[in-house]
Formats: structure tokens, sequence, C-alpha cells
């Protein structure tokens, strides 16, 4: 993967399709892009064809649909016609993947974001900070947010509701 993304550098048509493919926005939070969750896993030109791979948040991910169309119309918009996409779920998606940089997005967005690796301990938090005012003083309303990759959780200093992305 991160030989595939050196090798654009030195291709601009790769380098483009990667930036459009990656730059398209998260149907559910739209203030960050498919290629900062990490969902963009390779591009490959196969003579005049271009096949995307992607890997959704999760498996039974509602938006995949819509993803899908989205990557083949944002390529076509932009003059390619051949585009097959493809989902991959393996390795599955963890929220590791997920950019440093887009993390102070999500807080700024109202969503706690994930605090350490996903692998290293449960995927619930006990007290997520609070991305309004920074609080510690948190507690879970609901382990499912509005989407099943984030919990409900409510602020008890600024007593805000706030989404926390679960570690996956």
């Amino acid at each position: 993967m991160i030989e595939q993304k050196l090798d654009t550098l030195s291709d601009p048509e790769m380098h483009r399709v990667w930036q459009l493919v990656s730059s398209i926005p998260d149907p559910e939070i739209p203030v960050i892009t498919i290629g900062e969750l990490g969902m963009v896993r390779n591009i490959a030109k196969v003579g005049e064809s271009w096949i995307v791979k992607f890997t959704p948040t999760y498996s039974g991910c509602p938006a995949t649909d819509m993803l899908m169309s989205d990557i083949r119309t944002t390529l076509f918009n932009e003059g390619y016609k051949d585009v097959a996409v493809e989902v991959q779920l393996d390795p599955a998606w963890t929220t590791d993947w997920i950019q440093e940089s887009s993390k102070q997005k999500l807080r700024e967005y109202g969503i706690a974001p994930p605090d350490r690796k996903a692998c290293m301990h449960s995927t619930i938090n006990a007290q997520p900070e609070c991305p309004h005012c920074g609080s510690a003083e948190t507690k879970m309303v609901s382990e499912f947010g509005s989407t099943a990759c984030k919990a409900h959780f409510q602020c008890k200093a600024c007593l805000e509701p706030f989404d926390y992305f679960k570690c996956i």
C-alpha cells in the first residue's frame, strides 16, 4: 500500500486519480474524506481501465453502495470512463488508519475521535473527552450513536451530547 502511494509521485495521472478519489467526503461525516479515513486501499490502471479498491468502515456499512457510486461518478466527471470499484474487506478497516490531522477535524465537528490504537484496549473508552469543552467528565448514554461505529455520550460539565468514534 505505501509502495503504491509512493509510486503515484512519479506518475502524474495515477497521482491525480489518487487525489480525486481520496478527496471524496465521507457521507456520514462530511468534514473528513474517505482518504483521510484510510478507506482508499489501492488504485491500479490496467490498460485503459481503472480499478479502485476501498475498505468501508465496517462490512455492513450502509454507505458502501453510495461510496462506490461516488468514486465512479467523481472519476467519470474527470474523464475516466472505464472504472471498476471493488470493496476490499481484508484487512478489515481500523480507526488506526484515520489520519491524525483528521482527528482534530472530528473534534471541531463535535465528534470525539478514537483516542488510542484499536487493538490495544476494549472498543469503548470509559470517558472520552468532550469535543465541545474538553472535559473528561463524560458519561455514555448509548453504546451506539448516530452510526454503529460511534457511541453516544453526554458531557457532565457542559451538558452537550456528542458521538465518540469507537476504536475499531
